[in-house]
């Protein structure tokens, strides 16, 4: 067995970057920029007025100033402004030539087409100069995930295509006779199949475009049928079938396959009969089958794997560090993931921690992370968990 961080290094080793491609801006969000992009034009594109008011020369308490014209967003005041004299202008119009100053509405009195200065007058021009929030040429640096204010940004930099990194396309198999699909009437030995949904919700969250593929019965036949149908996946992720029973066949049939293994079985609990390997052109990852395993396991590395697809960072998935609510037992030889509730009194482990409980996996916000034969804790001793 290796370790997790040993795994993960060596999933990371397998895993590819994906080519770029282009987006419309209105399909970027959530997207991850694989090329760092550039202002096509400044912004503001001219010095705006940041108030309600009146564009001036200049201002001073009982000055009056003849109002000449009107500066309104999208049709500027044609024309300049001299000594004596003042443009009516709102919030975002560019400021006229010959303008220093914007006095705001609220600090003038005006009769007819004079308005007069009063000692109300506030510091400040209020004008917002161009390029005051970037310049042409300013970059979005790659890779980041894009978010919707990262779209307002590019909208505003005149960027309408994006390149953005294309998503990893996962395949996920099932296996197993006892499973059957939601909404099926399961005969008196079999289950509902779980653990791929969860994944492929993780997975189209994470950025990828997860599919999948027909429950593969226990049999040689089976499972190469279901092989057959992973066209052009970046990913193959299998859920059950990796361990060493009798109706285990996942690596059997993979190594007839062509499998290049690149370790099974992880020092971690749950999740312990984990395999990958590369399939041809795309990475294997195979997953136990307990529900709790298989989802933990795609927190612990699909999705790290995912990330680093994307042109992310390599990283573990994050983990903070809160005290224990309650006491907690020895752990031992493997690294433990214990489904945990962060609450305002720390973290408090679940006393169930089988790895087919779902329901408790639906309760737990946190995974207290347990180092191999790490001793006896007590309350408020801190400790690192990952969130959920």
């Amino acid at each position: 067995m290796i370790t997790v961080s040993d795994a993960l290094d060596r999933l990371f080793s397998l895993a590819g970057q994906m080519p770029c491609e282009e987006v419309p801006l209105l399909e970027a969000n959530g997207r991850v920029l694989a090329q760092t992009v550039y202002a096509r034009r400044e912004q503001p594109p001219f010095s705006a007025s940041a108030m309600d008011g009146y564009a001036a020369c200049a201002a001073a308490p009982g000055m009056r100033l003849k109002v000449i014209g009107e500066s309104a967003a999208g049709l500027g005041f044609d024309g300049s402004v001299g000594p004596g004299e003042a443009v009516r202008i709102f919030t975002g119009a560019p400021v006229p030539t010959g303008a220093n100053t914007v006095i705001i509405q609220e600090d003038v009195d005006r009769s007819g087409d004079e308005i007069l200065v009063t000692d109300r007058l506030g510091v400040g021009d209020n004008i917002r100069p161009a390029g005051c929030d970037f310049h042409i040429g300013d970059t979005i640096q790659a890779p980041r995930r894009l978010t919707p204010q990262d779209i307002a940004l590019l909208a505003s930099m005149n960027i309408a295509m994006v390149p953005v990194a294309r998503r990893p396309k996962v395949a996920l198999i099932s296996t197993g006779d006892e499973l059957v699909m939601p909404g099926e009437n399961p005969g008196p030995d079999q289950i509902i199949a779980s653990n791929t949904f969860a994944l492929h919700a993780m997975l189209l969250a994470a950025g990828a475009e997860p599919r999948l593929l027909p429950i593969a019965r226990d049999s040689d036949s089976a499972l190469r049928t279901v092989f057959g149908l992973i066209d052009d996946a970046d990913m193959v992720v299998t859920i059950g079938g990796a361990s060493v029973g009798d109706h285990d066949l996942v690596a059997k049939v993979a190594a007839d396959l062509g499998l290049e293994r690149a370790f099974h079985k992880v020092a971690m609990r749950p999740g312990k009969p984990l395999m990958s390997g590369r399939l041809g052109g795309s990475m294997m990852i195979g997953l136990p089958g307990n529900p709790v395993s298989a989802i933990i396991c795609g927190h612990i590395f699909l999705l790290p794997v995912i990330r680093a697809m994307l042109g992310l960072p390599r990283a573990a998935a994050p983990r903070k560090q809160a005290p224990l609510a309650s006491n907690l037992g020895a752990n031992g030889p493997r690294e433990h993931y214990m489904r945990a509730r962060l609450g305002p009194d720390g973290v408090r482990v679940f006393d169930r921690q089988d790895s087919s409980l779902l329901s408790i996996l639906g309760e737990a916000n946190a995974l207290v992370v347990r180092p191999p034969h790490d001793p006896a804790r007590p309350a408020r001793d801190i400790v690192e968990y990952v969130p959920l």
